[in-house]
């Protein structure tokens, strides 16, 4: 995700032909506005549902954005007082459309800029006849900063955040030490924050940024570490090499035993990783088309899991 591209012209859902500013915001937003074009049928589902299961929000300067004193209670939103999840960058709403299969007494946030993203959750919604379920079209830190309360929130999930694979726009990914910050502040006491990602940079980030925070702690630390670390075969196996796997710094020494410099990716020092923490694959995760593009082009998926202090 990065900063916003003008909006598009009017559309039935709402947004006008007024270019979104940009500079206001103190940090960059981690999207690109894409095409906001609805199918027939997600369309029609829009047209009759949003105005129940999208919860209109006050902007500040852009459509994406939230405006500061914004006070929504969560409980009448919903019609009852029970446990909160956010489904940060839900995608085409299938793991918040689980989750609320799944959990029935729990309310799910779906947050996501994308109309044809949400419009697809609703679709789901209204198959499914769900009623613990709401979408708010916003950019996700000023979600967590002026629509939650602290402490307010059960779980939070992020699911395959864009990666931006490019150092320079390193800057745009979602999650960071501010990002763990608001996490920290919104998740109540025991509550958990599971990530996803099939790109092991962005793994490493993340759990560099979650470790380093002194209110979450790692649900498994030390696990799959060594040859049993998605990360090590990531390196042995010449992963992700059409965009650069995570780095590592240049080898000093000869190749590791029983593995060729072709396979451990030559040049490169210890490629194993001794720190692990990587958690099992969510259950509650449905296996998405998108994680199964990812499968099949032969990137793994790194899965981890904090729960709050």
């Amino acid at each position: 995700m990065t900063s916003e591209h003008p909006a598009p012209a009017q559309h039935a859902h709402g947004h006008n032909n007024r270019p979104d500013p940009e500079l206001y915001r103190t940090e960059p937003v981690s999207f690109v506005r894409r095409g906001e074009r609805l199918n027939p049928r997600r369309q029609k589902t829009w047209d009759r549902s949003h105005g129940k299961y999208i919860v209109d929000v006050p902007r500040d300067r852009a459509t994406t954005s939230v405006a500061e004193g914004t006070d929504i209670h969560w409980d009448q939103v919903f019609g009852r007082t029970a446990p909160l999840v956010v489904d940060i960058g839900s995608g085409l709403g299938e793991s918040t459309a689980q989750g609320a299969i799944d959990h029935p007494k729990w309310d799910f946030i779906s947050v996501e800029v994308y109309t044809p993203g949400l419009a697809a959750l609703l679709v789901r919604v209204e198959d499914e006849g769900l009623e613990n379920v709401r979408g708010v079209q916003a950019n996700a830190p000023e979600v967590l900063d002026r629509l939650l309360p602290a402490g307010a929130v059960q779980e939070i999930w992020v699911f395959f955040p864009d990666p931006w694979h490019k150092t320079r726009h390193h800057k745009r990914r979602l999650v960071s030490p501010a990002f763990a910050d608001r996490v920290a502040r919104v998740l109540a006491p025991g509550g958990v924050l599971r990530l996803a990602t099939d790109w092991s940079s962005y793994a490493v980030h993340m759990r560099s940024a979650m470790e380093a925070h002194p209110q979450l702690a790692n649900a498994h630390p030390g696990r799959a570490t060594g040859e049993d670390s998605p990360l090590t075969r990531v390196r042995l196996e010449g992963r992700e090499l059409e965009v650069g796997a995570q780095p590592i710094a240049p080898r000093t020494g000869s190749a590791r035993a029983g593995v060729s410099e072709a396979s451990s990716g030559a040049g490169l020092e210890d490629p194993v990783d001794h720190e692990g923490g990587w958690a099992p694959r969510f259950e509650g995760r449905p296996l998405t088309s998108f994680e199964n593009k990812a499968l099949r082009a032969g990137r793994l998926v790194f899965d981890l899991t904090y729960v709050r202090l």
